[in-house]
């Protein structure tokens, strides 16, 4: 039924797009028709797209795991030293309460063109991962904690066998969302003319030379993508907690 409701909500979407661009914007061309975008589209072919859409996609994949891998690396050194929980918390803050757009020429001065699109995807997605994995470590109940404990457990022995498995619902649902902002980091980061490809550089390029219908199905291919990106991790996150998704339907019902 959920599925149903999106394939609508997706169907009235480019309606509402179609009437609008033959309507409201239908004198100056701001607003093509999804016709005219597609036809587009397929004149520009795999030739333009492909490169593109590989080199935003390799961008955002690095940064991803970067930025996931530290973010789970960190959540896991709060939970054995917790000491550490203030420092990781404002930096995580910081990263996310920074504009991409301020600190991305930074990045571009220090680094350099490629290194500044990974980086920006992988900060983008720091802090999201980092709260959704500490919320789930923290999550373990209490009695399986004690009967680690109890058999003579330690710490190692608790996160190995109860935390990790206990926070993976929530460190995938971070996951989910940190999928699209990988792509959108990546698309900021070409857009400050870090790379000579990507779709971030073609839409600055086809922007300057008022190549409308280009511009929509460029934003069209990076929408789709990060759809995509985030399908393919609730898919992977649906085989390996299952028991939770069972319990969303067990509740839905």
């Amino acid at each position: 039924m959920k599925r149903a409701y999106g394939l609508l909500g997706v169907v009235v979407l480019i309606g509402l797009w179609w009437v609008l661009a033959v309507t409201v914007f239908a004198g100056d061309g701001a607003v093509p028709t999804p016709w005219a975008v597609l036809a587009a589209m397929g004149q520009d072919g795999w030739a333009f797209y492909g490169p593109n859409v590989s080199a935003t996609v390799t961008a955002a994949l690095q940064g991803f795991t970067w930025g996931n891998g530290l973010a789970i690396g960190v959540a896991l050194i709060v939970l054995l030293v917790p000491q550490l929980e203030a420092v990781a918390t404002q930096l995580a803050v910081i990263s996310y309460c920074i504009p991409l757009l301020a600190v991305g020429p930074i990045i571009l001065v220090v680094f350099g063109g490629p290194a500044t699109v990974v980086f920006l995807a992988a900060i983008s997605v720091f802090f999201t991962t980092l709260i959704g994995a500490l919320l789930g470590l923290r999550s373990a109940e209490r009695t399986s904690l004690d009967l680690i404990a109890v058999y003579g457990g330690g710490r190692l022995a608790k996160l190995r066998h109860v935390q990790v498995v206990a926070a993976l619902p929530s460190t995938f649902a971070g996951l989910k969302i940190s999928a699209p902002s990988a792509l959108l980091g990546a698309i900021i980061g070409e857009y400050l003319g870090s790379n000579d490809q990507g779709l971030g550089v073609s839409l600055m390029i086809s922007q300057q030379q008022f190549q409308v219908p280009r511009t929509w199905g460029l934003a069209l291919v990076a929408g789709l993508i990060a759809g995509l990106g985030y399908g393919v991790v609730t898919l992977v996150a649906r085989v390996v907690t299952p028991w939770s998704y069972g319990a969303e339907t067990r509740t839905s019902l």
